[in-house]
């Protein structure tokens, strides 16, 4: 327990106060067997009084807002479906390694079963995280309506309104989208053009979109996120390549 109560009080900032941190504070009391929340309100407190610690995203900032978004998309076709939360752990397990990633689950397991509004969450992470990480965010909650291999119209919804919620463009949203699918065009959804663009539209939009989803733009974050991030980044490189390719460039 003391160990679980570690891990929760560790590299968390603005999660713990508002809305996610009411949600931890519930879920922990209601699955968490003879779980004293004293030291949980007693790390509210001092957020509060440190001033949120400065508003900083930390990287236990992110892990919760992932643990609170996921379960709203799996939730959102009215089914659990076991290859969803397989895929939640094994990312979790990924960058977190096994022990943390065990407790972070053992938390989602209690999210799943408490009702989030997705608007005040996302309110919530839209002023206090960096736009690179809530695009990141929205990279992760696709895996996961994908990780069943059909992404049902409600999870494309639920994710779709988080990130309206979370101030992510549709362009941007298409762009992440196109990621995971393979479709007409797909290449060009990827870069946020159009297939009429010109040759130098292409190679401006390529350096463009290479900044925005650059690594280092989450590198606060910890080195366990970078994966995620490289992952975008070199959807963006092969999208590139294979406009050029296809244009003899």
């Amino acid at each position: 327990m003391a160990s679980f109560t570690k891990w929760l009080g560790a590299g968390l900032g603005f999660t713990l106060g508002g809305p996610i941190g009411a949600i931890i504070g519930f879920t922990v009391g209601g699955f968490v067997a003879n779980f004293s929340t004293g030291s949980f309100t007693e790390a509210q407190q001092a957020h509060r009084t440190s001033g949120g610690r400065n508003g900083k995203t930390q990287s236990g900032d992110f892990e919760i807002s992932l643990l609170i978004l996921a379960s709203i998309v799996i939730k959102a076709d009215g089914k659990i479906d076991q290859r969803e939360l397989d895929f939640v752990r094994m990312q979790f397990v990924g960058m977190y390694g096994k022990t943390r990633a065990n407790h972070a689950f053992s938390l989602f397991k209690g999210i799943m079963k408490t009702e989030v509004s997705a608007r005040q969450v996302c309110l919530q992470i839209r002023q206090n995280m960096p736009h690179a990480s809530r695009l990141q965010l929205i990279h992760f909650l696709f895996g996961i309506a994908k990780a069943d291999n059909h992404v049902a119209d409600a999870e494309l919804e639920a994710i779709k309104k988080i990130a309206g919620y979370l101030n992510i463009n549709s362009n941007d949203y298409e762009s992440i989208k196109a990621m995971f699918y393979d479709s007409s065009g797909r290449a060009y959804t990827v870069l946020e053009i159009s297939k009429d663009a010109t040759n130098d539209a292409v190679k401006k939009a390529y350096r463009k979109m290479a900044k925005k989803y650059h690594p280092d733009k989450v590198q606060a974050l910890g080195a366990e996120h970078l994966k995620g991030a490289n992952e975008k980044f070199q959807e963006i490189q092969a999208a590139y390549e294979e406009i050029k390719t296809a244009r003899g460039l």
